[in-house]
C-alpha cells in the first residue's frame, strides 16, 4: 500500500507542517526534504509532487509563517478602534509571534535566495500575498497618525524599525537586562504620535 495516500490530498499541507515543526525544534539546519517526508509519514520521494526542491519548501514555510504572523497581529487588535490602542496591539501581536515562533521569525527576515526559478509559482504567489497582508496590518494601524515631517510612510517605517529591533533584542529573552537596566514594556517606548487633522 502506498503510504503517501494516507494524507488524502493534504500531502502539501502535511509537508509544510512537518517543515515548520522541524524548524521550530532545531532551526533551519534541521530542515531537509527527507526529514519532512519522514515526519509527515510519507516516502522520501513524495515532496517532489509539490516542491521543486528544498528552496521551494522553505519559501512555502516562509509564506505560511507570514500568514500566522498576520493572523497573530489581527487577533491582538481585534475589536479595537482607538488608534493608539490599536497600534500598540498590533505591535504586541508582532512581539507575541516573535516569542512564540522564534525560529520562524528569524528565518522569515533572512535574505532569500534570488533564484526564484527554484520556487513553484503558486508558492511565490502565496509568499507575496501573506507578506503583503502582514505589512498591511502595520500600515493600516499607522494610517490615522500624522506623517512625520510630512513624509507619508514615515511612521510605519519608524514603528516597524522599533518593534522589529525590540523583537530581535528581547522577544526571545524577556528577562534580558541592558546597560540601562530591564527593558521597559514596548508600549512605554512607542512614541505618542499625533493624529491626522
Amino acid at each position: 500500500m502506498n503510504k503517501d495516500k494516507h494524507h488524502h490530498g493534504d500531502l502539501r499541507e502535511a509537508l509544510i507542517s512537518a517543515g515548520i515543526g522541524l524548524m521550530e525544534a532545531g532551526g533551519p539546519a534541521a530542515l531537509s526534504l527527507r526529514k519532512c517526508a519522514a515526519k509527515a509519514g510519507v516516502s522520501h520521494a513524495a515532496p517532489a509532487h509539490h516542491f521543486k526542491g528544498i528552496t521551494s519548501l522553505k519559501a512555502a514555510i516562509v509564506a505560511r509563517s507570514y500568514k500566522i504572523f498576520a493572523e497573530t497581529m489581527q487577533t491582538h487588535r481585534h475589536g479595537l478602534t482607538e488608534p493608539r490602542a490599536r497600534l500598540v496591539a498590533i505591535c504586541e501581536g508582532y512581539l507575541a509571534f516573535a516569542r512564540s515562533h522564534a525560529a520562524l521569525f528569524q528565518f522569515m527576515f533572512q535574505p532569500f535566495p534570488p533564484d526564484f526559478a527554484q520556487i513553484n509559482p503558486p508558492i511565490l504567489a502565496e509568499l507575496e500575498q501573506y507578506s503583503t497582508l502582514a505589512y498591511r496590518e502595520l500600515e493600516q494601524a499607522c494610517a490615522p497618525f500624522a506623517p512625520i515631517g510630512g513624509q507619508e510612510g514615515g511612521i510605519e517605517v519608524m514603528v516597524w524599525s522599533l518593534v522589529h529591533g525590540y523583537a530581535m533584542l528581547f522577544a526571545s529573552a524577556p528577562e534580558a537586562r541592558t546597560p540601562a537596566g530591564t527593558p521597559p514594556d514596548f508600549a512605554q517606548i512607542l512614541p505618542a504620535f499625533p493624529l491626522r487633522k
